[in-house]
Protein backbone atom coordinates (compact mmCIF):
# COMPACT_ATOMS: atom_id res chain seq x y z
CA UNK A 1 0.00 0.00 0.00
CA UNK A 2 1.30 3.47 -0.89
CA UNK A 3 1.30 6.11 1.86
CA UNK A 4 -1.12 9.03 1.87
CA UNK A 5 0.93 12.18 2.22
CA UNK A 6 -0.84 14.95 4.10
CA UNK A 7 2.02 16.70 5.94
CA UNK A 8 -0.10 19.69 6.97
CA UNK A 9 -2.07 17.29 9.22
CA UNK A 10 0.96 16.91 11.52
CA UNK A 11 0.30 20.37 12.94
CA UNK A 12 -3.19 19.17 13.90
CA UNK A 13 -1.87 15.93 15.39
CA UNK A 14 0.97 17.48 17.40
CA UNK A 15 -0.85 20.46 18.79
CA UNK A 16 -3.37 18.31 20.64
CA UNK A 17 -6.87 19.28 21.57
CA UNK A 18 -7.50 22.83 22.63
CA UNK A 19 -8.94 23.15 26.12
CA UNK A 20 -11.67 25.48 24.93
CA UNK A 21 -13.76 25.08 21.78
CA UNK A 22 -11.98 26.82 18.91
CA UNK A 23 -15.28 27.12 17.03
CA UNK A 24 -16.84 29.05 19.93
CA UNK A 25 -13.67 31.16 20.17
CA UNK A 26 -13.87 32.04 16.47
CA UNK A 27 -17.52 33.03 16.89
CA UNK A 28 -16.77 35.20 19.95
CA UNK A 29 -13.78 36.98 18.43
CA UNK A 30 -14.03 40.27 16.61
CA UNK A 31 -15.17 39.75 13.01
CA UNK A 32 -12.06 41.72 12.01
CA UNK A 33 -10.20 38.45 12.74
CA UNK A 34 -12.47 36.35 10.50
CA UNK A 35 -9.87 35.99 7.73
CA UNK A 36 -7.22 34.87 10.23
CA UNK A 37 -9.70 32.39 11.73
CA UNK A 38 -10.97 31.40 8.26
CA UNK A 39 -14.54 32.36 9.21
CA UNK A 40 -16.07 32.89 5.81
CA UNK A 41 -19.65 33.87 6.67
CA UNK A 42 -21.72 34.68 9.76
CA UNK A 43 -25.46 34.22 9.90
CA UNK A 44 -27.93 34.73 12.71
CA UNK A 45 -27.66 31.19 14.12
CA UNK A 46 -24.77 29.59 12.22
CA UNK A 47 -21.44 30.46 10.69
CA UNK A 48 -19.19 28.95 8.02
CA UNK A 49 -15.48 28.31 8.42
CA UNK A 50 -12.85 26.81 6.11
CA UNK A 51 -11.38 23.59 7.47
CA UNK A 52 -7.82 24.47 8.50
CA UNK A 53 -6.65 20.88 7.87
CA UNK A 54 -8.51 19.90 4.67
CA UNK A 55 -8.20 16.89 2.47
CA UNK A 56 -9.81 18.83 -0.37
CA UNK A 57 -9.49 22.46 -1.47
CA UNK A 58 -12.46 24.52 -0.28
CA UNK A 59 -13.50 22.11 2.52
CA UNK A 60 -15.99 24.12 4.58
CA UNK A 61 -17.80 23.53 7.85
CA UNK A 62 -21.27 24.92 8.64
CA UNK A 63 -21.39 25.39 12.41
CA UNK A 64 -24.28 26.28 14.72
CA UNK A 65 -23.52 29.20 17.03
CA UNK A 66 -24.78 27.09 19.93
CA UNK A 67 -22.14 24.81 21.43
CA UNK A 68 -23.71 21.36 21.34
CA UNK A 69 -22.79 17.87 20.24
CA UNK A 70 -26.43 16.77 20.10
CA UNK A 71 -28.23 17.28 16.79
CA UNK A 72 -31.58 16.97 18.60
CA UNK A 73 -30.75 20.10 20.64
CA UNK A 74 -30.82 22.38 17.59
CA UNK A 75 -33.95 24.48 17.35
CA UNK A 76 -35.87 24.63 14.07
CA UNK A 77 -34.54 28.06 13.08
CA UNK A 78 -30.93 26.93 13.52
CA UNK A 79 -31.51 23.68 11.64
CA UNK A 80 -33.20 25.58 8.80
CA UNK A 81 -30.38 28.13 8.67
CA UNK A 82 -27.79 25.33 8.57
CA UNK A 83 -29.62 23.80 5.61
CA UNK A 84 -29.89 27.19 3.87
CA UNK A 85 -26.19 27.90 4.51
CA UNK A 86 -25.34 24.47 3.08
CA UNK A 87 -27.16 25.30 -0.16
CA UNK A 88 -25.52 28.72 -0.34
CA UNK A 89 -22.04 27.24 0.21
CA UNK A 90 -22.56 24.52 -2.41
CA UNK A 91 -23.56 27.21 -4.92
CA UNK A 92 -20.55 29.32 -3.86
CA UNK A 93 -18.11 26.44 -4.30
CA UNK A 94 -19.61 25.59 -7.68
CA UNK A 95 -19.32 29.19 -8.86
CA UNK A 96 -15.83 29.93 -7.54
CA UNK A 97 -14.02 26.58 -7.59
CA UNK A 98 -16.04 25.04 -10.44
CA UNK A 99 -16.88 21.98 -8.37
CA UNK A 100 -18.66 19.12 -10.08
CA UNK A 101 -20.06 17.56 -6.92
CA UNK A 102 -20.09 17.89 -3.16
CA UNK A 103 -19.80 15.52 -0.22
CA UNK A 104 -21.86 16.64 2.78
CA UNK A 105 -21.72 15.00 6.17
CA UNK A 106 -21.87 15.03 9.93
CA UNK A 107 -19.54 13.03 12.16
CA UNK A 108 -21.53 12.87 15.38
CA UNK A 109 -19.26 11.63 18.16
CA UNK A 110 -15.69 10.42 18.34
CA UNK A 111 -16.74 6.88 17.33
CA UNK A 112 -18.14 8.36 14.10
CA UNK A 113 -14.83 10.04 13.31
CA UNK A 114 -15.47 13.51 14.75
CA UNK A 115 -12.21 15.36 15.36
CA UNK A 116 -14.27 17.96 17.21
CA UNK A 117 -16.85 15.88 19.01
CA UNK A 118 -18.35 18.47 21.37
CA UNK A 119 -19.50 21.10 18.82
CA UNK A 120 -21.32 19.57 15.89
CA UNK A 121 -20.64 20.89 12.42
CA UNK A 122 -21.64 20.00 8.88
CA UNK A 123 -18.79 19.22 6.47
CA UNK A 124 -19.07 20.53 2.91
CA UNK A 125 -16.34 18.94 0.77
CA UNK A 126 -15.93 20.02 -2.88
CA UNK A 127 -15.37 17.28 -5.46
CA UNK A 128 -14.35 17.12 -9.10
CA UNK A 129 -14.61 14.31 -11.63
CA UNK A 130 -11.29 12.51 -11.54
CA UNK A 131 -10.23 13.79 -8.12
CA UNK A 132 -9.59 11.43 -5.28
CA UNK A 133 -12.29 9.17 -3.99
CA UNK A 134 -12.22 6.48 -1.33
CA UNK A 135 -9.90 4.04 -3.10
CA UNK A 136 -7.25 6.50 -4.36
CA UNK A 137 -7.10 8.09 -0.89
CA UNK A 138 -6.08 4.71 0.47
CA UNK A 139 -3.53 4.05 -2.26
CA UNK A 140 -2.26 7.41 -3.51
CA UNK A 141 -1.52 11.04 -2.83
CA UNK A 142 -3.90 13.97 -2.74
CA UNK A 143 -2.71 17.32 -4.06
CA UNK A 144 -4.37 20.48 -2.80
CA UNK A 145 -3.64 23.08 -5.42
CA UNK A 146 -4.52 26.28 -3.58
CA UNK A 147 -3.52 27.78 -0.24
CA UNK A 148 -6.13 28.33 2.45
CA UNK A 149 -5.69 32.10 2.26
CA UNK A 150 -6.12 32.19 -1.53
CA UNK A 151 -9.19 29.96 -1.30
CA UNK A 152 -10.63 32.10 1.51
CA UNK A 153 -10.08 35.30 -0.48
CA UNK A 154 -11.72 33.91 -3.63
CA UNK A 155 -14.77 32.64 -1.73
CA UNK A 156 -15.08 35.82 0.39
CA UNK A 157 -14.94 38.02 -2.72
CA UNK A 158 -17.84 36.12 -4.27
CA UNK A 159 -19.85 36.21 -1.04
CA UNK A 160 -19.41 39.99 -0.90
CA UNK A 161 -20.92 40.43 -4.37
CA UNK A 162 -24.56 41.49 -4.57
CA UNK A 163 -26.90 38.58 -5.20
Amino acid sequence: MDPLWAPWRMEFILKGREKDCFLCRYLAEDPARDRENLVLWRGENVFVVLNRYPYSNGHLMVVPNRHTADLAELDGRTAAEMWDALGRMVRLLTAVLRTEGTNVGLNLGRAAGAGVDDHLHLHVVPRWVGDTNFMPVLSGTKVISQSLSACYDALARRLAEPT
